[in-house]
């Protein structure tokens, strides 16, 4: 987007909104058939939202030439929306390249997890680490993001899993919105595996008589501001008791339900979330058919990651079942330790090969219905006037 003039993008033969007239999100045959301008351009203000969009000599007549500081040439290339990533785990220390290898020779998530790796490993580093060395490496990720065009990103804190360590992350995340560089969506993911020396019931209550007060306190002073609420729902972490009670916790304190569930396990985390009203859960790689259902009546967005089950070599989620029985898909490249992907474009790539999406559906996902996941699709995910500014340009005639 433009930060201090008036930006125009001057003729495109065909520009693909994604969709019109402020559409939340897109399902079914929808998803086939994307919004197309021809022939058109666009305006965004020194503010940086659109301020119009359409046929160039009808931008000409409602702009004088002076009005345009910048201009940008975009014949013989596409313009597309911002793409937005649902779901990444990008504030933490400690690499974990040395489990690809017992990956390799068969070791599961669960057995690695259990053997102190995965989550633990990261854990106890990102605990070790300083706000600045977090920091400077989240600025590193956020960069890489949005040379591969993400715009919008949702960013979870889970690698404290005490209240000291999980506000460092979430003061590094919001210090990246300050800052203005990339939109981000702030999520708090204390459960995001339970400590050692607590079982799951011991880590709810925390979190529910410590840890969420504390973030609401933090809210009202205008110091923090967390937009969702997450937990990994999963047999041998936490149930869905515990589940349930940290969620409408959350959403009492005004968050967003956006959490983890059904990855590794069927565990009815789907019929949970929509039963709870969450705005989206992501993963669903063990997800029933009952779960699906659910999910497509409370218009709750299922986030799939097709990077996760091409790391761990899991079944592939049921993208196709999911669009046709009307939930809407979104995608995320689940950015973190155990699966280093910056790319949506390469996320996209593997929902087509891998998932059988068409490459429509995977635009649409990965815009306008990722950002419904995080409640931002009245302000990103499509080009429409009073939108984000948010767009690519790339050097590719269609």
């Amino acid at each position: 987007a433009c930060q201090a003039s008036t930006l125009l993008l001057e003729p495109h033969p065909q520009l693909p909104t994604v969709c019109l007239f402020k559409t939340r999100f897109l399902v079914g045959d929808a998803l086939r058939s994307l919004a197309v301008l021809e022939g058109a351009s666009l305006v965004v203000g020194t503010d940086g939202f659109i301020k119009a969009i359409g046929p160039a000599d009808a931008i000409q007549r409602q702009f004088s030439e002076e009005t345009f500081e910048e201009r940008i040439d975009c014949s013989g290339k596409c313009i597309l929306p911002g793409l937005v990533d649902a779901h990444t785990h990008p504030v933490w220390a400690g690499e974990r390249v040395h489990e690809f290898a017992m990956k390799l020779a068969g070791a599961t998530y669960m057995d690695i997890h259990q053997a102190g790796g995965g989550i633990n490993f990261t854990v106890e580093r990102t605990r070790e680490a300083s706000e600045e060395e977090l920091f400077g490496s989240f600025q590193q990720r956020l960069q890489c993001m949005m040379r591969a065009g993400t715009t919008l990103v949702e960013c979870k804190s889970g690698y404290g899993l005490n209240l000291e360590t999980e506000l460092k992350m979430l003061r590094v995340i919001e210090r990246a919105r300050r800052e203005g560089r990339i939109s981000i969506s702030a999520t708090y993911c204390g459960a995001h595996s339970v400590p050692k020396g607590k079982t799951a019931k011991e880590a709810a209550d925390d979190i529910i008589k410590n840890h969420l007060p504390k973030l609401k306190a933090l809210g009202r002073d205008g110091e923090m501001r967390v937009d969702n609420i997450d937990v990994f729902c999963e047999k041998g972490v936490f149930d869905l008791d515990s589940t349930r009670r940290i969620l409408q916790s959350g959403k009492e304190m005004g968050l967003q339900i956006n959490f983890h569930g059904d990855e590794l396990h069927p565990v009815k985390a789907a019929e949970l979330g929509a039963e709870l009203g969450a705005q989206a859960i992501s993963h669903l790689e063990e997800v029933s058919d009952a779960g699906i259902a659910a999910m497509a009546t409370a218009r709750c967005a299922a986030v799939l990651l097709p990077t996760t089950a091409y790391m761990l070599r899991l079944k592939q989620p049921r993208a196709r079942k999911m669009v046709d029985e009307g939930v809407i898909v979104a995608l995320g490249s689940d950015f973190n330790p155990n699966a280093y992907c910056f790319s949506m474009p390469m996320v996209m790539h593997l929902a087509c090969v891998n998932m059988r999406m068409s490459m429509s559906e995977a635009l649409a996902a990965a815009t306008i219905n990722a950002a419904y996941a995080l409640g931002k699709s009245h302000t990103h995910g499509s080009l429409e006037v009073g939108k984000q500014g948010d767009l690519i340009i790339i050097n590719s005639s269609r």
